[in-house]
């Protein structure tokens, strides 16, 4: 939904103010449609429409989690959001039955968030939020957000006053810094995966193509390419830092580390572990699909059929030290390999950079609450168990953080199937009452040695049946 606020609208305090209107803003948007009584919440994106990685929704790809991680189900699965809900207003759902998928397409994921942005109330697209102020004197923050005409010019300004602040603004696409003047050249084959389908044809037309990367995005777009190429002329590098294409770890108890009980578990660490945890965790989310791997080596198998190998080279363990342009129309790699200590140069037409993303910075829009503001010896923003930053106790406020908490709530902070808790946690929060009953338990895994409180599980009828002899 597109709209313009009203005067009065603007001026009257809401009780939660959203910016951005991702996938993890856009849960919490229909979650607070729900919640009984009502709730006073606008949504501020500065995109026209709600879009998921366009660049990204490669034909095939499916989602890394299942589709009970929707916007809602794992909080509210009678909520009208949901995703079986948005299948049978399309009159989809019995194929979608018959089809018996679990894992869904990520251009249908795509689908079905558009088609609740488009219909829930509240989101206002096509404005781009400037500042977040406290204001002590009204105990409110200010949001102030300039509108956004179609041409991408602005068209007003307005403010919103609200008791509490969701910051859900996302990620943006992350450029290793050998690599980021020729990403920032114009003419210069060098593109993000996050761009990959607006450059696909112009890729497939290169004469040898490098995806730099070993997640996900590195082996969907390899995969991609590589199907595409003629047979034996297929002239593709895939290039890792990782010591192996390693597959992400989803055996049922590894997926645990994706529950409420890791997140709060995690929290409780002091600092200096977490910082050391995180990276030695990147299996859990940045690994490879195991289906995604046995197409890729399907596909590599199939073009041996006929004798010979395919022009298709494969190497983990390597890093990029510098990269430059040759002539005009081509890029030199200066390459290091990590174990053996050697190096190498390589003359490509073509980059992809499938090097993941990076939390973006808010430190402009949030410069008005600098002074309030509480930061760990890191430097970065302290975050309490409840996702609110940490800020001075004059400010009676809260101001949520959706997926840029990973250093202190862990790899589950981006994951879509924590998106419907963390919404719910942050509602019952915004109420001071529990609109959404969260459990108290949900891994069989214990990661600490404390006590914890017992699971709800009704107890089972112990009296006891008297023994009869025969």
């Amino acid at each position: 939904m597109t709209g313009s606020t009203s005067k009065d609208d603007l001026d009257r305090p809401h009780d939660l103010v959203g910016v951005g209107i991702g996938p993890f803003n856009l849960s919490l948007a229909a979650l607070a449609h729900g919640v009984p009584g009502g709730l006073a919440a606008a949504f501020y994106e500065q995109r026209p429409a709600f879009h998921w990685h366009p660049g990204l929704l490669i034909e095939g790809a499916t989602l890394q989690v299942p589709f009970l991680a929707d916007l809602v189900t794992l909080a509210d699965p009678a909520s009208p959001w949901t995703f079986l809900n948005y299948l049978k207003s399309r009159e989809r759902l019995f194929p979608f039955y018959f089809a018996e998928k679990f894992h869904i397409q990520r251009a249908e994921y795509d689908a079905y968030c558009r088609w609740v942005s488009e219909r829930l109330p509240g989101l206002h697209f096509g404005h781009q939020v400037d500042s977040v102020r406290w204001n002590p004197e009204r105990r409110l923050f200010e949001v102030d957000f300039t509108q956004i005409d179609p041409e991408g010019e602005a068209e007003a300004l307005g403010r919103a006053y609200t008791r509490n602040v969701v910051l859900g603004v996302g990620t943006e696409p992350f450029v290793p810094e050998p690599l980021r003047p020729l990403a920032d050249a114009p003419g210069v084959p060098v593109i993000h995966s996050a761009d990959y389908l607006t450059h696909r044809e112009t890729l497939l037309a290169a004469g040898h193509v490098t995806v730099i990367g070993s997640g996900q995005s590195g082996a969907e777009v390899f995969l991609d390419l590589l199907r595409a190429r003629p047979a034996g002329a297929e002239r593709i590098h895939w290039l890792a830092r990782t010591e192996a294409f390693a597959p992400m770890e989803y055996s049922k108890l590894g997926l645990e580390h994706f529950t409420p009980d890791y997140t709060r578990y995690f929290h409780s660490l002091p600092e200096p572990v977490r910082g050391e945890l995180v990276p030695r965790q990147w299996q859990l989310h940045k690994g490879i699909d195991a289906d995604t791997i046995a197409a890729i080596h399907d596909e590599l198998y199939r073009r041996t059929l006929h004798g010979g190998w395919p022009d298709a080279v494969l190497t983990p363990g390597v890093r990029v030290r510098t990269a430059g342009r040759v002539a005009t129309t081509q890029v030199e790699l200066h390459l290091e390999h990590l174990q053996q200590g050697s190096r190498s140069r390589l003359t490509t037409d073509a980059v992809v950079l499938a090097t993941g993303y990076r939390e973006r910075p808010v430190d402009r829009m949030l410069a008005g609450l600098a002074p309030y503001l509480r930061h760990d010896a890191s430097g970065r923003a302290r975050i309490d168990e409840r996702y609110r930053l940490v800020l001075d106790p004059s400010v009676t406020g809260s101001v949520f953080v959706q997926n840029a908490e990973k250093h202190t709530h862990g790899v589950g902070a981006p994951d879509l199937g924590l998106a419907a808790w963390r919404s719910a946690a942050i509602l019952n929060t915004v109420t001071g009452k529990e609109p959404y009953p969260l459990p108290r338990r949900t891994a069989f895994t214990s990661f600490g040695l404390e006590a914890r409180e017992a699971p709800s599980i009704p107890a089972q009828d112990r009296k006891l049946t008297p023994l009869v002899q025969h």
